[in-house]
């Protein structure tokens, strides 16, 4: 078992590494005002932002699906790693040393699974990469580059390697550097033989597959030697840390331009990415060694943030393979907020020939939006039917009308289906233009694209609360209560600014707040040290009030309270004195009201000590009411 981590180190590592640069590694962000960012959330599909970063408190929140947590709980929540694994990486990449409670100092054999995975295959890159540079048996597979038009400056930059023929070459040297057997075999590096562990690749060009945070987690490895009975190319198995429906070869390389540019090229090789990106086009991805699905478009999509100017171009062989594929892809297209394109070459070279054959403008020009996909798609169905016979006609036109019906902006969708019935032959435009709003509607009907799911319900959604619908006991949360919506506003305030309500914040009682879940937040800030010791120091008392969360439904509501914007442009001690007054008044009045209930029932006893020390009680009460009205926050 791993020791406890320091604790010191942990705030370390927490206050070195910028919430913003780390979420920025998967996701675009943008200005969401009040010094917030906001981006599409990596933990639920959703159509518009609702997850946002506050990086001057270090912490995230999804008014969606209500994860949230700081630097740590969104490196473990996104990689599916534990407290120790997130902190030893984000450690490593803050170059900072760890140090352990118990069982040592950091010894290798301590390190979580996860990253002795990913360490033994930085290491096998570096090797590979090495012997394509070294070894006298690479030669062959720097002579495959050299014919496609990579020197040594592109393998470098592309981290392309060699695995030699031998039976465990790599295996005995990452045994040498104190990895298992077992976690040889288990990262897919190394294969059982007869005799023991082998390597699993040997004899092949090797590319190095990292994730989205640059790590690499596999290989893809390209056939060299006739001798080879293997696949032209071969990948890394499944293994813990490689999920192949999961990557995207080249996403390390072009995520900041795919961000920036909202544009994504997505093409079918290694080589191809390597040829778009040295001749500029810097924003090509490829799948590895699976089809373009619905979990590489959410990368995707966190990248582009889904705004209307948003393009992905499939670059496809323009052969039959080549073809199916495109429509594939079409499949998933309306998962897509962004317009999507289809572009191959006249003459059916991939851009890794392409590049050889005419050079890096032609590349640049093949990737440039040319026949959008649907149209693509709906090409190909119709070059299926024989369009000279009127049951032919009609049959393409069944087979087509729904996937015309499919294109979500009204319209695109109407000038699809113009062009539609040029395709088919059918001179009444509006008959087709019909056929396919109607299949739309129905399929709107159905809870299909454009359903029931979209802006209408989340309109009325608004009107609730960012924090609704979590296990709390009690009335469930609701703004359109003025009391609630003022003790929020102010719970806000002493999480976020705690300078403009400490001393007087941390003199309110519990119970001074009406609903269960804004009690809870309350009692937790004064476990955390209270509103004073926020001002000391704002940083390290969200981290023990998120601490002090008694369970995960306290520890969201305390998260998504400290990144909320607050509901005034100007926030002053102006504005937050009076969500002072104006909650301690209401629980004034509320005690007025219980006090006068007890008046008049110890009245009716004729019980005239205790009804003498009620009305004062009383007393004293409406005239700290009245002070508050006159004075405002001076009278707290």
């Amino acid at each position: 078992m791993a020791g406890r981590i320091n604790d010191e180190d942990v705030k370390a590592v927490r206050d070195a590494v910028p919430i913003d640069a780390v979420v920025s590694e998967y996701l675009q962000l943008r200005n969401a005002g009040g010094g917030n960012l906001k981006g599409l959330c990596p933990f639920h599909d959703e159509k518009s932002p609702s997850f946002q970063v506050s990086p001057s408190k270090g912490l995230f929140h999804c008014f969606g699906c209500q994860e949230g947590g700081d630097t740590i709980t969104f490196v473990m929540k996104v990689d599916h790693l534990s407290f120790s694994e997130a902190v030893e990486r984000l450690a490593g990449q803050a170059g900072i040393t760890l140090r352990y409670e118990e069982g040592g100092y950091n010894p290798s054999h301590q390190r979580g699974e996860r990253i002795r995975l990913v360490e033994a295959h930085k290491i096998a890159a570096e090797w590979y990469a090495e012997q394509l540079a070294v070894s006298p048996e690479a030669d062959t597979g720097r002579i495959f580059l050299a014919e496609r038009g990579f020197d040594q400056a592109a393998a470098v930059h592309f981290g392309v390697g060699y695995s030699p023929q031998g039976w465990d070459h790599l295996t005995r040297f990452l045994r040498g550097k104190g990895f298992t057997d077992r976690e040889l075999v288990q990262s897919g590096i190394s294969q059982e033989g007869r005799r023991g562990p082998i390597d699993r690749f040997r004899g092949r060009l090797m590319w190095p597959i990292r994730d989205i945070g640059g790590e690499v987690v596999g290989f893809g490895a390209r056939k060299l030697y006739e001798s080879d009975n293997g696949p032209k190319y071969l990948n890394t198995p499944e293994t813990p840390i490689y999920k192949k429906s999961q990557v995207l070869y080249g996403i390390d390389l072009a995520k900041k331009d795919i961000a920036k540019s909202s544009r994504a090229v997505v093409v079918e090789g290694y080589t191809d990415v390597m040829a778009c990106h040295l001749a500029g086009v810097t924003t090509a991805i490829a799948t590895c060694g699976t089809s373009f699905g619905t979990d590489h478009i959410k990368i995707l999509r966190r990248l582009l943030m889904d705004n209307g100017s948003a393009r992905v171009i499939f670059t496809f062989d323009g052969d039959a393979a080549g073809q199916n594929a495109a429509l594939r892809a079409f499949e998933d297209d309306q998962k897509f907020a962004a317009e999507t394109y289809i572009a191959i070459a006249p003459d059916g070279m991939d851009p890794c020939e392409l590049r050889l054959a005419k050079g890096d403008e032609a590349v640049a020009d093949l990737v440039q939006p040319r026949t959008p996909l649907f149209k693509f798609a709906l090409q190909q169905i119709v070059r299926r039917y024989d369009l000279d016979t009127p049951g032919g006609r009609a049959a393409a036109l069944d087979e087509a009308a729904p996937v015309a019906a499919r294109i979500k902006e009204r319209t695109a969708r109407r000038e699809m289906a113009v062009e539609l019935a040029g395709l088919v032959g059918i001179l009444d435009q509006e008959f087709v233009v019909d056929r396919v709003g109607f299949l739309h509607r129905r399929n709107a009907g159905q809870g299909g694209p454009g359903g029931g799911s979209g802006q209408g319900a989340r309109s009325t959604r608004e009107l609730e609360p960012q924090g609704g619908g979590r296990p709390f006991a009690g009335p469930p949360l609701t703004l359109r209560n003025p009391a609630a919506k003022t003790e929020r506003e102010l719970l806000k305030l002493a999480l976020q600014r705690p300078d403009l309500v400490a001393p007087a914040f941390d003199a309110f009682e519990v119970d001074e707040f009406t609903t269960s879940q804004y009690a809870a937040v309350r009692q937790v800030i004064v476990d955390a040290g209270g509103a004073e010791y926020g001002a000391m120091d704002p940083q390290d008392y969200l981290v023990q009030a998120r601490e002090a969360a008694p369970d995960d439904a306290v520890r969201a509501m305390v998260t998504e309270l400290a990144v909320e914007p607050i509901m005034r442009r100007t926030v002053d001690e102006m504005y937050a004195g009076l969500q002072l007054v104006t909650v301690r008044r209401r629980a004034v009045e509320r005690r007025i009201r219980d006090v006068q209930s007890t008046f008049t029932r110890l009245a009716a006893e004729g019980d005239l000590p205790a009804l003498a020390a009620v009305q004062n009680e009383l007393w004293v009460l409406q005239q700290y009411d009245q002070a508050l009205r006159e004075r405002g926050a001076a009278a707290l």
